[in-house]
């Protein structure tokens, strides 16, 4: 009890003590009185007493309270209280900081984990064993669905069999499925961890996007194989050229005849040669392509010069611009490149039919930030089986096709951060579409 209490408690007693001492004298033989006081005296202490033990136990619930629902703000003065409240109240204070700072520090680890997963360009989800998710990582909402989801039945619009495969696929075992997100296909390449918690079993589900990596060391491969290729074919091919101009030049300063066996086989053995250095010459750009030099163009500007290389004749071309004065971010010798090469093949493709028609579309997705650009053909389409391969360097189903112009394209694509993406069907024609990132700033 403090100094005051106690003060307040004596002159209580002597109050009481005075007055059974004057009941005595003015009322002798009446000890009633005095045993009334005392009871009076007696009940004071227990109603004093009472009081403490009930402000020490609302104080008690209190913190059990705040513990219960993680508020860990609360605390108690020490001023005006006996000894043993205060020391109760510093220890109650002391459990309180020491909770506080505990969650604290949890919270930030917490963030700093979530914040380290949410840098990984890896898709990962922590679910249960009923396919709860209970969370993923920014990568995972953005090559996923778009958004967060809360069950794993959620990713069926990316392939139906994918919440089974996810929910049966044991620890360690790896399994690679084909998505598809809008218009485009990803391969995923799946595995799972489980680890138990008190209460229940989680399945972390990690998912690796593969496609992008394999077409990007594929690229690299043929580049490589281009390069030896290229250099080596080129490093025999010059010097038979050279030595047969200069035996076509001697035959004819000697008097041979133009007819004759061995000049025509001269010059025939040259004007190949040369022929097969321009082929060659051809596949070098696979692997010499510069990097872009970005700039920025109107999309009018930019439509306008293939206009001029395309006009309607046989074929018809329809051009539907969003916006021509937009402008772009792009190298547009590239760029133009990859429009060429897209508008050629498309009219190849629909010229046997009976109204050929290719079709110029752009669109811009402020949301995303994603100019788009397809071009779009009435011809018969390209087979399933061959969509995958289109992009591979030297793959053509032409009779005179080399295989570069649309292994081309996508590096081009590539090197402007964005993608080049096919949809066919057989009987009713094929769609490129192009896709850039761009800024804000870049857009206007």
């Amino acid at each position: 009890m403090t100094h005051w209490q106690t003060v307040r408690m004596v002159l209580l007693m002597l109050l009481q003590g005075i007055s059974s001492v004057a009941a005595y004298v003015f009322y002798e033989h009446e000890l009633y009185f005095c045993m009334f006081f005392a009871c009076l005296l007696v009940l004071a202490l227990i109603v004093y007493v009472v009081s403490v033990y009930s402000q020490t136990t609302h104080r008690l619930l209190r913190m059990v309270e705040s513990i219960r629902y993680n508020d860990f703000s609360l605390s108690f003065s020490g001023k005006r209280q006996g000894r043993m409240e205060k020391q109760l109240l510093e220890d109650i204070n002391e459990v309180m900081t020491a909770l506080r700072n505990r969650m604290s520090f949890q919270e930030e680890r917490y963030r700093y984990f979530e914040t380290l997963l949410d840098t990984v360009d890896t898709c990962m989800l922590v679910a249960d064993k009923e396919g709860q998710v209970l969370w993923m990582n920014r990568a995972g909402v953005q090559d996923l669905c778009g958004y967060t989801i809360h069950q794993l039945e959620e990713l069926k619009g990316l392939n139906t069999d994918f919440p089974l495969i996810l929910e049966t696929l044991q620890p360690g075992e790896v399994k690679v499925v084909r998505v598809y997100k809008e218009e485009f296909m990803q391969d995923m390449a799946v595995t799972v961890t489980e680890y138990s918690t008190n209460r229940e079993t989680l399945r972390l589900i990690n998912l690796k996007n593969i496609r992008s990596i394999l077409e990007e060391n594929e690229m690299e491969a043929w580049q490589k194989l281009v390069r030896v290729l290229t250099h080596e074919i080129m490093n025999s091919i010059t010097p038979i050229i050279s030595l047969s101009d200069t035996l076509c030049d001697r035959a004819v300063q000697q008097g041979m005849d133009e007819d004759s066996l061995v000049l025509q086989g001269m010059k025939t053995i040259h004007r190949r040669s040369k022929g097969l250095l321009g082929f060659v010459e051809n596949y070098r750009k696979l692997s010499r392509l510069a990097s872009p030099i970005l700039a920025p163009v109107k999309v009018g500007d930019w439509l306008d010069d293939i206009k001029k290389l395309f006009p309607s004749s046989k074929v018809q071309y329809i051009y539907k611009v969003e916006n021509e004065n937009r402008k772009l971010m792009i190298d547009r010798s590239q760029m133009e490149q990859v429009l060429i090469n897209l508008l050629k093949n498309a009219s190849e493709a629909c010229a046997e039919q009976p109204h050929p028609q290719v079709v110029v579309e752009t669109a811009y997705q402020a949301e995303k930030q994603i100019f788009q650009l397809s071009v779009k053909d009435n011809g018969n389409g390209i087979l399933p089986e061959v969509q995958d391969k289109i992009f591979i360097p030297f793959f053509t189903t032409k009779t005179t096709g080399s295989g570069i112009g649309l292994s081309l394209c996508k590096q081009i694509m590539t090197l402007h951060g964005g993608s080049i993406r096919v949809s066919s069907e057989v009987g009713k024609g094929s769609c490129f579409t192009l896709k850039l990132l761009v800024k804000s700033t870049n857009f206007r």
